[in-house]
């Protein structure tokens, strides 16, 4: 299996004092970078489908570069999908899947892998199990309303965002309305937080490419399950003209500030803003 090195930085923790979930996305993507880099994909065009990330452990920041090991899951006519392990301090710390396809940006289509994209990714191909698939209903403009705005450096060499800022902006959209659900949500570093809340799974499904505009997003977010110790909420984002771009859905855990699983506080308040099908 190829195996990379990803040096971190220090801007990559969060105010939790670990390395921030959606850095993780980043660290997948100069991955894979990595291994398409002969392939000829990259130059063709290539777009993320479908993001499926499970995290285990916090990431610390050290000198020592995280280490991911990937394989070749999934290869159809058009698709590819990436799997991955991450360790740090020979501990697994995240497992992910990435669905890439090819696509053409002249045309604006999805296209084939080509016969040499093909030989250059068969080599790789492992028989990993598949996630389990995390699902939520839609939210078809129900939840909590939340506006993020697209910068310059969003974009990538495709000139449009980058897959890995979806993560950012769900991000963003949970730490804005959180609070709104419950004040007891807020996040840990604003003084007003008795708990930490550890992101352990997040899928985001992309539906169109997210465009740089001076208008902003819009983000809905929701709770759509609760256990006892976490939130599995959903979110999508949409266009300024109100077209869907992406959907995702992230299971939260909530602990003691020694990171310690602990029941959701305020339960029965969470529950009268949950979105059922």
């Amino acid at each position: 299996m190829p195996h990379v090195e990803v040096p971190l930085r220090w801007s990559d923790m969060d105010v939790q004092g670990h390395v921030n979930n959606a850095r993780i996305a980043d660290y997948l993507q100069e991955a894979r970078v990595q291994l398409f880099a002969e392939s000829g994909l990259l130059e063709h065009g290539v777009v993320v489908v479908r993001q499926q990330m499970q995290f285990r452990r916090p990431i610390e920041y050290s000198e020592t570069p995280v280490q991911v090991e990937m394989g070749v899951t999934r290869l159809g006519g058009a698709q590819v999908e990436i799997g991955y392990v991450l360790t740090q301090f020979d501990q697994v710390v995240a497992e992910a899947r990435t669905l890439l396809a090819a696509f053409d940006f002249d045309e604006q289509r999805p296209a084939r892998l080509s016969p040499s994209m093909r030989r250059h990714l068969e080599p790789h191909l492992v028989d990993w199990e598949p996630f389990t698939p995390l699902t939520a209903p839609p939210l078809d403009g129900r939840g909590t309303r939340t506006l993020h705005p697209t910068r310059w450096t969003d974009l990538d060499r495709y000139a449009h965002v980058n897959n890995v800022m979806a993560f950012e902006y769900l991000q963003q959209a949970r730490i804005e309305v959180s609070p709104k659900w419950d004040p007891t949500l807020a996040r840990t570093g604003t003084g007003e937080s008795l708990h930490l809340w550890l992101v352990v799974r997040q899928d985001i499904d992309y539906i169109a490419q997210i465009e740089h505009s001076l208008q902003p997003l819009v983000v809905h977010t929701a709770p759509v399950a609760l256990g006892r110790t976490s939130i599995t909420s959903a979110a999508e984002i949409m266009a300024p003209d109100g077209a869907l771009l992406a959907r995702g859905r992230t299971v939260v855990v909530c602990a003691d500030l020694k990171g310690r699983p602990t029941e959701l506080p305020n339960r029965s308040r969470l529950e009268g803003f949950l979105v059922k099908p």
